[in-house]
């Protein structure tokens, strides 16, 4: 266990700023993810509310590494556990409101509370979110997308907090987002975002929503150990059809597997590793890139060390 490993005097927690939200030291990952798999925080934090996070921020030691996860539906954690501080938000960053044609949502909120909220509100434009399974936060990191629409078509404002703690409201133009990226610094926690859509009838938007979930269900293997999409579409491709081109469909590495339904998607079958789900998906990308020229890249995060590097130092 990381902590465990470390000299007492040395402890990451016992450096680490009084908070009025929970320290957890050695913190158990893998059922937090889809994939269910992956090794410890050597911190866990949850923040209070939003003042909480902004003060810890400013106090933590510069050297502390910060890694920030929602409901890891699209992520990763490797077996030897995440070094630092890992921030999760909680009750106090869930929270969704309409007023108009807007939503505001905390970036703790699932994408697919927001559109059931957009819908009772008779807001349209965000069925789109209720195919993507995941937070705010995370949808705005890497400016999520699905059924042709993306976090970026309806953003209208984010807020986050830097490094040091300070606040910073942005517009969709200062985010430099475009497909699977977005250009805020990587150490800025999203803490909410408001959304604009237009008028329509909640029947027609619910409607629209259910044609989303029928198509997800017959297409993705989404009642399994998953972490949704794994590559990135490369332009004027798209990424499962190059894996099935390279005769990937149903491919092994131990406990990991593609999906035979959908071959972009990675598949724990019960007793992967993530350094299995991780191998598998690098020799998909070598078979795709010797059978098509194309190289894939990850659309899935993957964070943390792997088991035999002993932890962080």
């Amino acid at each position: 266990m990381m902590a465990m490993r470390r000299d007492r005097q040395s402890r990451l927690i016992e450096r680490l700023p009084r908070a009025r939200g929970r320290l957890t030291e050695n913190a158990p990952l893998a059922q937090l993810t889809w994939f269910r798999v992956g090794g410890p925080a050597e911190v866990m934090f949850r923040p209070a509310d939003l003042d909480d996070l902004a003060d810890f921020l400013a106090a933590k030691p510069k050297d502390a590494p910060v890694t920030v996860i929602g409901v890891a539906s699209n992520l990763l954690i490797r077996d030897g556990g995440v070094p630092g501080v890992v921030v999760r938000l909680g009750r106090s960053f869930v929270e969704i409101k309409a007023a108009g044609e807007e939503i505001v949502a905390g970036a703790g909120a699932l994408d697919l509370n927001v559109a059931l909220a957009a819908c009772e509100a008779g807001i349209a434009g965000l069925e789109f979110l209720s195919g993507i399974p995941g937070t705010v936060g995370g949808g705005l990191r890497m400016n999520a997308g699905a059924y042709g629409s993306e976090f970026k078509d309806v953003l209208r404002e984010a807020t986050a907090i830097d490094g040091d703690g300070h606040r910073h409201d942005l517009e969709p133009g200062e985010m430099d987002m475009s497909y699977r990226h977005c250009g805020v610094p990587a150490d800025w926690i999203f803490v909410a975002a408001r959304f604009k859509g237009r008028r329509d009838k909640p029947a027609a938007i619910g409607a629209r929503m259910a044609e989303i979930q029928a198509q997800r269900e017959a297409t993705q293997p989404i009642r399994t150990r998953t972490g949704g999409s794994t590559f990135a579409n490369p332009p004027g491709h798209k990424a499962w059809e190059l894996i099935d081109r390279a005769g990937c469909r149903g491919l092994t590495r131990g406990g990991a597997m593609v999906s035979e339904k959908h071959a972009n998607f990675l598949i724990n079958t019960g007793a992967a590793t993530a350094a299995e789900i991780e191998a598998l998906g690098e020799e998909v990308r070598r078979r795709v890139k010797e059978k098509t020229g194309v190289v894939l890249g990850w659309e899935i995060k993957r964070i943390g060390m792997p088991a035999q590097s002993g932890g962080p130092a």
